[in-house]
């Protein structure tokens, strides 16, 4: 009988689940997401969770909680590092100790620890602890991990053509509209705009206006890592750096009509980066900006007076032509 191996739908799940799935998929196991973020799943991590947490954390608690009971582990790494001379959020380098911490009884976790700060060096070695938990063949891992890698790039490209991995399932950009359609960037770590029911459907409401969106991860990365580079100190924090680097990138080129930040209240980083972007697209780009900032107490109504406002201004000004300045 097969493995049963669960993947939490929350935090870097929208970054990395196709290659994790594929990789457990092809050594033999068998993959368990927990369903989409519902109210029972947050209601669920708000009372397994230090009050300190912020939204995304709360959420994935709830994820782990779904999963708790139907798999024989549950994945859970240590992501401390992606990328040379950089960090993830210190949530994500502690999130094993905090979940085991918080949540008893659960099945045995894998929480190999995933740090490239220094190089990648090491990588195969990472790969092989990954794997070791279904079977200790090494030919097998590595082709495992080929393949999810192959299937990995294929996700990244679809997010580039304009697709969404909204809760992990992909949606298409493509409006029909006889109108020209306002084009909105919807910023955000990737966990909070590609959450459906975190985000309160944000992307779906633009899109039900008829208006065009653009993610950061629909972005070029090494375009962004050109305009970040330019900063006079290194940003240190991956999604921060991604998220600033795409903000310099808009206010430069001005080919989107206005930006909407989504920011979970309590996340440390969103507290410099949202400051920073606003800065960059607002006063230097001259571009309409609003922040939207949430938790579990957040109203979906007063979330969606502001969005129709922010919109009937952009639309206001695009028919207008005046440019007029969006901030002073």
């Amino acid at each position: 009988m097969a493995l049963k191996i669960g993947i939490p739908r929350g935090l870097w799940f929208y970054d990395y689940y196709p290659l994790w799935k594929t990789f457990y998929e092809e050594l033999g196991a068998d993959v368990i997401l927990s369903s989409p973020t519902n109210k029972n799943t947050l209601d669920a991590g708000v009372k397994n969770t230090v009050d300190e947490a912020c939204l995304p954390v709360k959420i994935f608690h709830g994820h782990v909680l779904d999963l708790k009971d139907q798999v024989d582990f549950i994945f859970l790494p240590k992501l401390m590092s992606a990328y040379k001379n950089e960090y993830i959020c210190p949530k994500f380098c502690g999130l094993p100790e905090m979940v085991t911490h918080s949540i008893k009884d659960l099945p045995p976790i894998i929480d190999t620890e995933i740090n490239f700060n220094h190089s990648r060096k090491n990588l195969m070695k990472t790969v092989y602890r990954f794997g070791s938990y279904v079977t200790q063949n090494p030919v097998a891992i590595k082709h495992a991990y080929n393949k999810a890698i192959d299937v990995y790039h294929d996700y990244k490209s679809k997010i580039k053509e304009g697709n969404y991995p909204i809760n992990g399932e992909f949606y298409s950009n493509n409006l029909r509209s006889e109108k020209t359609p306002v084009t909105i960037a919807v910023m955000g770590h990737s966990y909070n705009i590609y959450d459906k029911y975190g985000s309160m459907g944000l992307i779906d409401k633009l899109h039900e206006q008829g208006i065009k969106v653009i993610t950061p991860e629909m972005m070029d990365y090494s375009r962004i890592n050109e305009y970040a580079d330019t900063l006079e100190k290194k940003m240190f924090w991956s999604y921060g750096r991604k998220l600033l680097g795409t903000a310099m990138y808009f206010a430069d080129v001005k080919n989107i009509d206005g930006i909407v930040y989504l920011s979970s209240f309590g996340c440390g980083i969103d507290s410099i980066i949202e400051e920073l972007v606003e800065r960059k697209t607002r006063k230097d780009g001259k571009m309409p900006f609003l922040l939207i900032t949430i938790d579990e107490h957040t109203g979906e109504a007063g979330v969606n007076t502001r969005l129709e406002a922010f919109i009937d201004m952009i639309e206001w000004r695009k028919r207008n032509e005046t440019n007029l300045s969006t901030h002073g």
